[in-house]
């Protein structure tokens, strides 16, 4: 007879197999109380901004034609553009995940865990630009993620081959050994040593265990021993021997030419069987250096990542990746499984290309002076595109699913009928091509549907390869001619046949590092397809943008994950002249693929499976740097205006007046209504504002030449950055000063101005009281620019002695105001001399 199982476990049981059977995500819409409203000021404000437009076409400025002229391009250009980033809003959303259902489907318990596994890559060039106690931070925080430890592989690239980051990833590893169990044992968060000891917080707070206190002040000193080390290779690294490095067992190390080296890799955890201190098995880290030669094209970052995507297929193949900079450490220990909630549910993450998570940032300055949070665009733009085909990728904290690396359409596009045996291979274009008339698309487009649907119409007729022997196998592979797409390893091209990942059983494991090899070596990619349809793509300085868009164009669908405790956190430029070129190195990206073939404007439209919506913000995104060239204009027209006293505006009419406080009212009230759906801060809001001025007129303004001299012309321009001052002390880099050559628009934009509000007051005082009603017009212009600039001043003069930068601003102007006031009417005249006083009077109109 069985024994019965008590009531309590039965109800226990049955509410696990109920949270298994339920969705692992859902979407939360914006209430419609909020977004109704938001788009019906958005219709409005699109009605008014027409007959604004057809109101200043129709009343042109005889005395000021060159400036109306100028002012009208600008207004419609800024019309056109504001439609580019506002419709792609129109359905924000917000989704919420169950980890706990996630856990109750795939983590039974007695059984073994039945999440996907998931190669991280961690990128790196120069340990002395990138710290390699950053890049360790990040390391430790991956290896002690809150997920199975076998499903877990670290690889990170060192694409300068420096034996600095060599020897720090020996150093990481063995101190993983202690960290990863602390870490786990007493579930602390963040999981980066760096950043767990440095916050300011009651570290005892939900911690019970008795013995956590005597723990963590042991952890502490063995991370300061290892900080220590750290530190003294970095110092000994900055001279290089005259002979080259030269490692522990006296051979030379194989990268003391950074442009001449054969690839690097190294296993430090994982296959070797190591053990964390409580004989805990722990997850694999991989070290991994590409070979490079002269006279090979090596595609920086873009290419890095995609050895890592061929080694990783390699050494473990897992189905997801998640890549990540190197100053990007984990914040949430359970991010992997936030991301899992959407890739790993049966009914939303077939079609989904990768889960990107928001960016955040550590060691930014209250007032975020330049914008680094990015808030508006994080907290808004990518909620808005999330309600449509989902959030652009950009560079970092992005899980991917490999299918989708490797130029594959999502399973929901039609599939081809299975056929028996290899036959299928002559007559596969047949079946699996759309029906659709070629004249309808040019050549090169439909060579490119063709090539991706018989991709497709392999994976679907191989999904039984394991059946085949060894002969049959390798003569499908052969017949499907993949090494032209992907590479002449055999191993790598039969990897990427296994959708749920995982090695074949036909894998030879002493063989692997050797396949490993192979794949980094720098001229495989040469007549593939690597960088053009998969992968990361190659053509521009932001390869993220081209790689998602070329996703989106396949007809995948992108999720946007933004948990409540932040995922991962990196490290952001807060002076202003880095922060100029981290702007400036965007969108000379953006520029590239304007110019190039992948632009959205011409590129995709074959298969059409790119939503419009999505395409307004891929546009968007690759036009937006132009907008320098109207808004220098603009800036500069209020100061022309002072300094010649004309106008851009006839005498405003009654319909005139309420059209351009429509407008005004508006622009104001879409802001607001915005601001209240998304959480966004005012404050957050206004630094966007004033940072999109300040980038606009001087890094986009250089990126638009520098893109064009590149792209056109072959001549690739670089700034230099010079230090001129810096400031000890809590945020003391935000105070240093960098002069460069990005800094001298926006500075001759403010001087003008600035001129020309003086020049302006006094040409009133001369012209007497009927001039200060258009002065004001023009003054608030004219304020309008100087007030978006303030921030760039703020930067551009330092500390000044703590003297807030606004007490000096407002000290120059009053005082030149006042001067030329007191020279005008001259208090210290004669009172006798009567003729000067009447001449006086005159003057001013007395």
């Amino acid at each position: 007879m069985e024994a019965e199982i008590p009531p309590e476990e039965q109800m226990e049981e049955n509410q696990q197999s109920v949270d298994a059977a339920q969705p692992l995500s859902r979407i939360v819409p914006i209430p419609k109380s909020q977004l109704a409203p938001y788009r019906t000021v958005i219709i409005l404000r699109l009605v008014i901004l027409a007959l604004f437009i057809h109101y200043r076409v129709t009343h042109p400025v005889d005395s000021a034609y060159p400036l109306w002229l100028t002012s009208v391009i600008c207004e419609i250009w800024f019309a056109f553009s504001w439609i580019l980033d506002q419709f792609p809003k129109w359905s924000p959303i917000n989704r919420d995940t169950y980890i706990d259902r996630l856990s109750a489907r795939y983590e039974r318990e007695g059984q073994p865990s039945e999440l996907a596994a998931v190669d991280f890559f961690v990128s790196t060039v120069d340990p002395l630009k990138e710290p390699p106690l950053i890049t360790a931070n990040t390391v430790l925080s991956i290896l002690s993620a809150d997920y199975p430890v076998d499903k877990i592989s670290c690889y990170v690239s060192d694409d300068g081959a420096a034996m600095l980051t060599f020897e720090s990833l020996v150093e990481t590893a063995e101190f993983a050994r202690k960290w990863v169990p602390f870490s786990k044992k007493f579930n602390i968060e963040p999981r980066a040593p760096e950043f767990y000891f440095s916050q300011k917080i009651d570290y005892l707070k939900d911690k019970i265990q008795p013995s956590f206190v005597k723990e963590r002040r042991a952890m502490k000193r063995d991370y300061e021993e290892f900080k220590v080390r750290v530190n003294a290779l970095v110092a000994k690294a900055q001279k290089t021997p005259d002979e080259g490095w030269t490692m522990a067992d006296g051979t030379p190390w194989p990268g003391n030419n950074t442009r001449d080296h054969p690839g690097m890799i190294q296993v430090f955890l994982g296959y070797s069987g190591a053990h964390d201190i409580e004989g805990n098995e722990l997850p694999r880290l991989v070290y991994v250096s590409r070979e490079k030669r002269p006279g090979y094209q090596h595609h920086k970052k873009a290419g890095a990542e995609n050895a890592l995507v061929r080694v990783s297929a390699v050494l473990t193949n897992a189905p997801y990746i998640l890549n990540l900079d190197c100053d990007h450490y984990v914040n949430n220990s359970k991010a992997i499984r936030e991301a899992m909630c959407f890739l790993m549910d049966p009914q939303v993450g077939r079609d989904v290309c990768y889960v990107q998570f928001p960016q955040r940032f550590d060691g930014i300055d209250k007032s975020d002076r330049y914008a680094n949070r990015n808030t508006v665009f994080f907290d808004v733009n990518m909620k808005g595109l999330d309600g449509i085909q989902g959030p652009v990728y950009v560079g970092t904290g992005c899980v991917f699913n490999r299918q989708a690396l490797y130029g594959y359409g999502p399973p929901n596009l039609p599939s081809v009928p299975k056929t028996s045996s290899c036959s299928w291979c002559a007559s596969c274009c047949c079946c699996c091509r759309r029906k659709k008339p070629a004249k309808e698309k040019d050549f090169a487009e439909v060579y490119r549907d063709a090539k991706r649907e018989d991709l497709n119409a392999a994976i679907f007729n191989l999904r039984e390869i394991e059946s085949y022997d060894d002969n049959e196998r390798s003569l499908i592979i052969s017949q499907m001619s993949f090494e032209k797409t992907f590479g002449l390893s055999a191993v790598f091209i039969e990897s990427t046949l296994m959708e749920n990942g995982g090695l074949p059983e036909s894998a030879n494991p002493s063989m692997l590092i050797k396949e490993a090899i192979q794949v980094i070596s720098c001229g495989y990619e040469e007549k593939t397809s690597w960088g053009k349809e998969i992968g990361w793509i190659y053509g521009s300085v932001t390869e993220d943008i081209l790689t998602g868009f070329k996703m989106h164009c396949r007809g995948w669908r992108s999720i946007y994950c933004m948990p409540l405790r932040p995922a991962f956190k990196g490290s952001a430029p807060i002076n202003l002249s880095d922060r100029l070129h981290q702007v400036l190195r965007w969108a000379l990206g953006s520029v590239e693929i304007f110019l190039s073939r992948h632009c959205p404007l011409w590129y995709g439209f074959g298969g059409g499976r790119l939503k419009w919506l999505q395409r307004l913000a891929y546009i968007n995104t690759i036009v937006y740097p132009f907008t320098s060239l109207p808004l220098i204009a603009y800036c500069l027209i209020p100061a022309i205006c002072l300094l010649t006293g004309k106008f851009i505006i006839p005498t405003l009419s009654n319909l005139a007046s309420v059209l351009f406080l429509g407008l005004f009212c508006s622009i104001i009230t879409t802001s607001v209504l915005e601001l209240r759906w998304s959480g966004v801060s005012i404050e957050d809001w206004w630094r966007n504002e004033q940072f999109w001025v300040i980038g606009g007129v001087s890094a986009h303004l250089f990126a638009v030449f520098q893109g064009f001299l590149k792209m056109l012309a072959g001549l690739d321009t670089n700034f230099t950055v010079t230090a001129k001052a810096s400031d000890d002390g809590e945020f003391g880099e935000l105070y240093i000063i960098k002069w460069t050559t990005v800094l001298i628009p926006p500075t001759s934009i403010l001087i003008v101005n600035m001129v020309g509000v003086v020049a302006g007051f006094s040409d009133a005082l001369n012209k007497g009281y009927e001039a200060w009603g258009p002065l004001f017009g023009k003054v608030f212009f004219a304020f309008w620019v100087i007030f978006h600039l303030y921030p760039f001043l703020k930067g551009l003069m330092g500390r000044q002695n703590r003297t807030p930068t606004i007490v000096i601003l407002w000290s120059v102007l009053l005082a030149s105001v006042f001067s030329l006031v007191w020279v005008k009417i001259d208090p210290f005249v004669s009172k006798d001399d009567t003729s000067t006083i009447s001449q006086g009077c005159i003057a001013i109109d007395c």
